[in-house]
């Protein structure tokens, strides 16, 4: 049987972001196109498809990680920062990556039924979830073309 462990990440993600797009469960908010990712962003994101992809990777990100917290997705959504893009000044520092996308994006994968909250730990990926996550893993390596992967397909 596949697991998500046996799909490259990339792959995988891409190929959730293309279901959340189908569903409707999983809606960017009206204030998407505004917010920033990050303190140490400059912009809002150009991906048309942002949302659903930041979603895809949270998923992914609980069931391999979980159960885990906003916190500490934020860390792993962050980057060091060094002041503006045009002014590379300051010396490196780390810049956490925006909660309310985060928090947004897993409570309406709470409500799809995707991740569960556990008590004190943080959230974690149901049953649900994990199926979601495993099938979409053995599609993916069914049409991925790459001859070091097909033994697990």
């Amino acid at each position: 049987m596949t697991t998500l462990y046996d799909a490259p990440a990339e792959d995988l993600i891409e190929a959730l972001t293309e279901q959340f797009e189908d569903e409707d469960d999983i809606e960017a908010p009206e204030w998407v196109t505004f917010t920033k990712t990050g303190v140490d962003r400059e912009l809002p994101p150009e991906q048309d498809n942002f949302w659903e992809r930041r979603a895809a990777s949270l998923l992914r990100k609980v069931a391999v990680d979980g159960p885990v917290g906003v916190n500490a997705l934020r860390a792993e959504y962050g980057k060091s920062k060094q002041g503006s893009t045009r002014y590379r000044v300051r010396p490196k520092q780390k810049a956490k990556g925006s909660g309310n996308i985060i928090r947004t994006a897993l409570q309406q994968l709470e409500d799809a039924g995707y991740v569960e909250t556990s008590e004190n730990d943080g959230r974690r990926v149901t049953g649900d979830g994990r199926a979601l996550l495993d099938d979409t893993a053995g599609e993916v390596l069914t049409d991925i073309d790459r001859p070091e992967l097909e033994r697990y397909a």
